[in-house]
């Protein structure tokens, strides 16, 4: 059966090319809309219910793999950040904290439809002002939910995790596999 994953993130299609997946890349195009008063385990698993099912519209006898990811940190979301200001504020924000990584999972088959979500906490050390401006200069913290990649230059700040690592890069990769197994989907 096609797997198709839902998603234009070059993180996602590197983790799932990692495990040796045969898998096409089919970006959801439609806006990200969810209801703001979700909780952020409920925003992430219907935002990628909507990216899921926007693609599998157009592949029904496909199996779609939707994700998105957010960080949540003193119950705020953070998102991608829009500007450079924005991603200064986010990591000012983290320094020294701990916050929360959350994404949403969606696998939908001809069989029907799974959707979960998995937590991570992370603690960052204190970050000065240049060490902020020093990373956002690197362009890295411009795409991502929070402002920072844990993948990357900004593993330096990580100082402690508890939980999916891969779930902070965007796809947590345990319970993705275990979803895929249930709709015939083995990896291994």
């Amino acid at each position: 059966m096609k797997l198709i994953l839902a998603s234009g993130s070059p993180r996602r299609r590197e983790l799932l090319t990692m495990l040796g997946a045969q898998f096409e890349t089919i970006p959801a195009r439609g806006e990200e809309r969810a209801d703001p008063s979700l909780a952020p385990p409920q925003l992430v698993e219907q935002l990628a219910l909507a990216k899921a099912r926007e693609v599998a519209r157009m592949h029904p006898d496909a199996v779609v793999i939707g994700a998105d990811t957010v960080v949540s940190a003193d119950g705020a979301v953070l998102g991608k950040p829009h500007s450079r200001e924005e991603a200064a504020a986010m990591l000012r924000g983290l320094s020294g904290r701990t916050h929360s990584v959350f994404t949403g999972l969606a696998v939908l088959s001809p069989e029907g439809e799974q959707t979960g979500w998995e937590e991570t906490r992370v603690t960052f050390c204190p970050l000065s002002d240049r060490e902020i401006e020093a990373y956002i200069d690197t362009g890295e913290p411009l795409d991502k939910a929070g402002a920072y990649g844990a993948q990357g230059i900004a593993a330096l700040f990580v100082e402690r995790m508890e939980g999916d690592f891969f779930n902070v890069v965007g796809l947590p990769l345990c319970r993705l596999g275990k979803m895929l197994k249930m709709v015939g989907v083995r990896l291994l």
